[in-house]
């Protein structure tokens, strides 16, 4: 009887697992069918393409040689990261209507080509931002190299921060470099790695030529990063960048006022002209304290032309 039992038990564990087995599979079948169709689905609305390098393209007057395997593998690169790193291009594009128009009259005022207003771009992305290296700003200064074009910095004032300022004192390091190497590519370069850097590795390699040195990565990959940024912002439509006129971000209205004494509260200053202290910080992040005090020079403040707020340009469908 106990053996009967045993056998018994023994049938109905078997087939309990044969059951769920069969279960198990007709789930991952149907299961399989629905990823199957999703995956087919997906790729039919999605797809990666590789890029249509332009047949010339130049920096600052410059021509890339791009009938070289590795100029034209680092172009090809560098296209590629910055048209599918999609939310930071498309911002580039956006900031760019805003702060282009301050930057270019400035450049051809100095005299320096006007593609180096995509070294802004490729340096900070137009923000102010600060590298682990406590480099600052919209072009990227580094403190000392600030003071020596011509800028100030101290606890309360940090022109690194202004975008007028800090732009004219990258035209005269660039236009120092052409000077020097004759290139506007080198010069480019001697932006990122320092005029030191670049002349150690002209000395050591016995070359001048950008494209023909060995540089470090950052470096190498500089003007190629700043050439790519120019192709895909000059021609958006060929690299899957849509964006209507509405959606760029518009330049900033604003009056000036000059200051030669002492601002004990830049926030009661702000309220007396009818705007408040985060505007009045936006307009002007060189002012790096709450209060100013002036000694034997002025300052020219901006104050937001419509009031405590500027307002956003409603988005139209049609623009």
């Amino acid at each position: 009887m106990r053996i009967h039992n045993f056998f018994e038990r023994i049938t109905y564990f078997i087939f309990f697992v044969l059951l769920l087995s069969s279960f198990l599979l007709l789930f991952s079948f149907f299961n399989s069918g629905e990823k199957s169709s999703y995956t087919r689905e997906f790729k039919n609305s999605y797809s990666i393409f590789a890029l249509d390098i332009p047949g010339e393209v130049d920096f600052a007057g410059e021509r890339l040689p791009l009938e070289y395997f590795d100029v034209y593998e680092s172009l090809d690169r560098e296209l590629m990261v910055n048209t599918y790193w999609h939310s930071q291009t498309l911002l580039f594009i956006k900031r760019a209507n805003r702060y282009f128009p301050v930057i270019e009259p400035i450049l051809q005022r100095e005299g320096v080509p006007d593609d180096f207003k995509y070294l802004a771009l490729a340096e900070s992305g137009i923000t102010n931002a600060t590298s682990p290296a406590g480099a600052v700003g919209y072009w990227q200064f580094l403190r000392d190299t600030a003071r020596e074009y011509g800028l100030m910095v101290t606890d309360e004032v940090d022109e690194r921060y202004h975008l007028e300022k800090s732009t004219e004192a990258a035209c005269r390091f660039l236009k120092e470099s052409y000077e020097k190497y004759g290139s506007w590519t080198i010069a480019a370069a001697s932006y990122n790695a320092g005029r030191r850097g670049v002349d150690n590795q002209i000395r050591i390699q016995d070359v001048e030529n950008y494209y023909d040195l060995l540089l470090n990565e950052e470096t190498a990959r500089y003007v190629f990063r700043i050439a790519a940024i120019k192709t895909i912002m000059e021609n958006p439509d060929n690299y899957g960048f849509r964006y209507r006129k509405s959606d760029l971000y518009q330049p900033l209205e604003y009056f000036e006022v000059e200051i030669d004494s002492k601002i004990e509260d830049f926030a009661a200053f702000a309220e007396e002209h009818g705007t408040n202290y985060k505007m009045l910080k936006f307009l002007n992040p060189w002012l790096r304290k709450p209060y100013l005090n002036v000694r034997n020079r002025s300052y020219t403040i901006k104050i937001p032309e419509e009031g405590s707020r500027i307002r956003a340009p409603q988005n139209n469908p049609l623009q």
